[in-house]
């Protein structure tokens, strides 16, 4: 089976997991945890010890682990702990998260293998990156239902 496992500084990866509950309903195999303010990066650590300790990982199952920010604490930490755990040689780690890139992957972890979700979350990640435009009739429009 394959998981999702977001990492996050703050609450956004938590933020993020409920918002992707929303969408796909799956509250079984995405986990969210975040490195707090005033937490040290050993305290953070007896968390992910924590978080992986309840949830009993078979050989067989696969991660695609989602960060916040590549060579952040946050996510250093947690590759620590989940090297102990034996889990990197069956993790796909990629940085930057965004909702579209979390969205893509959650949707399709029975459809894909760990390399095509990789490729097609990052590109999901980057299409999603676009500044929004109003045109001067939109904001006429607006205007006018107020």
């Amino acid at each position: 089976m394959k998981y999702v496992l977001l990492v996050s500084h703050g609450k956004f990866a938590e933020g993020l997991k409920t918002s992707l509950e929303m969408f796909t309903g799956d509250t079984e195999r995405i986990f969210a945890i975040g490195l707090h303010n005033g937490k040290s990066a050993d305290d953070f650590k007896q968390e992910v010890k924590s978080l992986l300790d309840q949830h009993k990982f078979t050989a067989d199952d696969e991660f695609v682990i989602l960060a916040d920010l590549i060579g952040g604490s946050p996510l250093t930490s947690f590759l620590s702990v989940a090297a102990d755990y034996g889990l990197l040689d069956r993790a796909t780690i990629l940085g930057g998260m965004n909702f579209t890139m979390a969205l893509a992957v959650a949707v399709s972890l029975d459809g894909m293998d760990r390399e095509t979700l990789a490729a097609t979350a990052l590109s999901e990640a980057k299409e999603a990156l676009k500044e929004y435009k109003l045109s001067a009739d939109s904001a006429d429009d607006d205007d006018d239902e107020i």
